[in-house]
């Protein structure tokens, strides 16, 4: 059995920056996002369900998933979100499970943004938040997704609020600073959690 720990925070946090860090350490790495994107590839029973569902129109003409056009639809209509996400939601935690299973590192790290609003942290041993000023995170977002200060602010509306998070977390990395202070969290971490990691072989 290996061990879990799951890494989350909210947009602009940081995540993907602190999971390549953890890459660096030859962890493997299981991010939700990637598998999210796995489970509706062209073949799958989940993209096939959402085009009996929506029509050939969601589908690009390559034949994969048009995401911009699925999230616009499921924005507008919540009974769909709640459909898409039943739907989806075991597809993506039976995927994440299977490559768990497959980790060879002597711990490995489960990335998912929304891990404490969809309370999967039943799925890890120990929590790691990242945790940044809520202007980090709306400057942060800004510049990466040229999106205004408004749309970010939505977004953080419909996610956990930081006291929430950092409820659920066991561990936490402060990423204010710069790229120096997170590499030596990091190094600090990755070597508690090879100690930890010995009493799951």
């Amino acid at each position: 059995m290996t061990m879990v720990v799951g890494l989350t925070g909210g947009i602009g946090s940081g995540k993907t920056t602190v999971a390549e860090q953890f890459a660096r350490y030859s962890i493997d790495i299981i991010d939700a996002d990637i598998v999210a994107r796995e489970v509706v590839e062209p073949g799958t029973t989940g993209l096939k369900a959402i085009v009996e569902k929506l029509g050939s129109d969601i589908l690009l003409t390559d034949g994969t998933l048009d995401r911009s056009k699925l999230r616009q639809a499921v924005f507008d209509d919540n009974h769909l979100k709640e459909w898409l996400n039943a739907l989806l939601h075991p597809m993506i935690r039976e995927k994440m499970k299977a490559e768990i299973d497959l980790a060879t590192s002597p711990y490995c790290l489960l990335v998912i943004p929304l891990m404490v609003e969809n309370n999967l942290q039943t799925m890890v041993h120990r929590l790691l938040v990242i945790d940044v000023n809520e202007e980090v995170q709306i400057a942060r977002t800004q510049q990466r997704d040229q999106v205004d200060a408004s749309h970010v602010r939505k977004i953080l509306a419909a996610q956990a609020t930081r006291p929430e998070r950092l409820a659920a977390a066991d561990d936490v990395i402060s990423n204010n600073g710069d790229s120096t202070e997170l590499e030596d969290a990091v190094a600090v971490l990755h070597q508690q959690y090879l100690a930890m990691s010995l009493q799951y072989q």
